[in-house]
């Protein structure tokens, strides 16, 4: 029997291009016209898929390049001492090692949570490409502005909010990353383990069990395995915003 992964490798090695992905329009790319979208096309690596568990690059690795998710999803994970912090999850057409540029190293491992494919950009390739094409530089601005902003929204979430309203504004977070792309925001899959969210949301993961039987009983959410349907995205918005949660 032919291995799948295999010829998937192949497919991606020989058939992925800028031009006839679906994802363009969210990526890097966006704002690009067709003849600079091909230069731009001509800097990129194509790599293999990623395995479940397999890492991107390791914490501390040399900064050389950042990665467009194509599909799939992957984790960041920052280890300090013996402790391991869950920073980060990439979905599809999102930006991968942007926070390596300060200090030419990887502050985190990256990992696959399931089979993943990306797009490899080599960062220098892609600054000098930038000085020539506006459009480029500005909507890489755009990325970094937005890992920024995301940073520091967490920094809030994690600093300031009960175990209640993290989790609620986790679900609502993801589904709008998925509506961005095209997905039911209201119907998903998630691709991490519960533990991963807790450790993520700085919660042990029988609080997050525990909120996910509350959040189903108060009819917001219904939850079979990692299948998730939003009930009532407004009551969600409602106890993530709630001042006094529980």
């Amino acid at each position: 029997m032919p291995d799948v992964l295999a010829q998937q490798r192949r497919s991606l090695l020989h058939e992925t291009h800028c031009q006839t992905c679906s994802l363009s329009s969210l990526c890097l790319p966006l704002a690009l016209e067709v003849q600079d979208m091909q230069q731009f096309d001509a800097i990129i690596r194509r790599r293999a898929p990623l395995k479940k568990g397999e890492a991107l690059f390791r914490q501390n690795s040399p900064f050389n390049s950042v990665y467009a998710v194509r599909s799939g999803s992957l984790k960041q994970v920052t280890t300090e001492g013996s402790e391991d912090q869950l920073t980060n999850f990439y979905l599809p057409s999102e930006l991968v090692g942007l926070d390596g540029i300060d200090s030419d190293r990887y502050p985190g491992a990256v990992i696959a949570l399931e089979t993943t494919t990306v797009c490899e950009i080599p960062f220098d390739r892609l600054d000098a490409l930038s000085e020539s094409l506006p459009e480029l530089r500005t909507q890489l601005y755009r990325s970094m502005s937005k890992e920024l902003r995301d940073d520091r929204r967490m920094m809030r979430l994690l600093s300031r909010k009960t175990a209640d309203q993290r989790l609620a504004s986790f679900f609502i977070g993801l589904s709008e990353r998925f509506r961005r792309r095209g997905y039911s925001p209201f119907s998903f899959r998630l691709s991490m383990p519960r533990a991963d969210i807790g450790n993520y949301l700085g919660l042990a993961v029988e609080t997050v069990s525990r909120i996910l039987g509350r959040f189903q009983n108060q009819g917001l959410i219904a939850v079979s395995g990692r299948e998730v349907n939003i009930l009532d995205m407004d009551g969600l918005v409602h106890v993530a915003e709630e001042e006094g949660a529980k």
